[in-house]
């Protein structure tokens, strides 16, 4: 278990269970050319677990017959899976819509420089991680010269289409606090990043998504050796919202990780805690296979003191606030 986990205080967060599930998040391996600090995954360069084909080939049968309408393709950088093109383009002939969440400073590793071009080719959404519009602070997160290699990314996915009206490939943006704090208003800071970027460097995208740091990993490690975390909790769950309950992501999404092992949700996943159907037969891991035939619906989700990164404020996920979209505000509801 990690070492963050026996400083967490139980809470009580509410009881929640899941609708159909109708996107599968699957996570192909924790290898990353980058280390961040914020990192829930704490992926990074060294990092040797990866997704096998014949795992892949069992994500395609539950997209072919489980009826997922969307495939939400995470890391790690997923790109640096030698199977993640194909992973893509099968979906896609499945007609399932896929996204890719990606940190920009892909698309300049030896090997991928072509990368931007298949996305576009296969019209795939991208989600891309941009703390801040300045240098500065992107680069005190996430490594000094991320930012100018993360603007060129961007330029270059613009310059395919990407973020332009009417082309219909979506560019997405991911902004994450600096520290133990809660992300200001997403529609707001939207209209901060739209302008800046554009002022700045001609950048066009669709959304901001604002995510709320996961009190886990890496960014748990630094809160616990800052003398934070109990703050940073307490910050958490004063700031509850039940609304937001809702709209949280693990409602419609089922998370897979590089073994192809089941959980409730991506953060879930970094701590051990697996998706379980039967809970009477004291069934312990499901693999994805195992959805074939299944239905989820009503099944209870496994909920920890975490899960109020996603519930306080305006809520977070991995599509971004969730208030707006409860009050019907936003225009894309919050699904994983």
């Amino acid at each position: 278990m990690h070492a963050t986990i026996k400083f967490m205080q139980w809470y009580g967060f509410p009881a929640i269970s899941r609708y159909r599930p109708e996107t599968l998040q699957v996570n192909l391996g924790y290898r990353c050319n980058q280390s961040c600090i914020h990192c829930h995954v704490n992926a990074g360069p060294h990092r040797t677990e990866e997704m096998s084909r014949e795992t892949i080939a069992d994500v395609l049968a539950v997209l072919a017959l489980a009826g997922m309408k969307t495939l939400d393709i995470t890391g790690g950088a997923p790109e640096l899976n030698p199977h993640f093109r194909e992973l893509v383009e099968r979906s896609i002939e499945l007609g399932v819509h896929v996204i890719d969440r990606c940190n920009l400073t892909i698309l300049e590793e030896p090997g991928h420089e072509d990368l931007a071009q298949f996305l576009a080719r296969q019209r795939v959404e991208v989600v891309a991680s941009l703390p801040c519009y300045s240098a500065e602070n992107v680069d005190r997160q996430r490594g000094k010269g991320v930012f100018e290699s993360s603007v060129r990314g961007l330029q270059r996915l613009n310059a395919l289409g990407y973020g332009r009206e009417g082309s219909g490939l979506v560019l997405n943006l991911v902004y994450n606090p600096q520290g133990a704090s809660l992300p200001p208003a997403q529609a707001a800071l939207e209209l901060d990043y739209k302008r800046e970027l554009k002022a700045g460097f001609g950048i066009e995208f669709n959304q901001l998504y604002t995510l709320a740091n996961m009190p886990i990993q890496r960014f748990g490690s630094t809160l616990v050796s800052k003398r934070q975390f109990n703050d940073y909790m307490a910050l958490l769950k004063g700031a509850h919202r039940d609304d937001n309950l809702e709209s949280v992501m693990c409602r419609t999404l089922v998370s897979v990780d590089w073994r192809g092992y089941l959980y409730d949700c991506d953060f879930n996943q970094m701590l051990d805690l697996p998706l379980v159907i039967d809970r009477e037969a004291g069934e312990r891991r499901v693999h994805v296979s195992q959805l074939i035939g299944r239905d989820l619906s009503g099944n209870p989700i496994a909920v920890r003191d975490h899960c109020y990164a996603c519930t306080a404020g305006q809520g977070s996920s991995c599509g971004g606030a969730l208030a707006d979209a409860v009050h019907g505000t936003a225009t894309r509801a919050a699904r994983g």
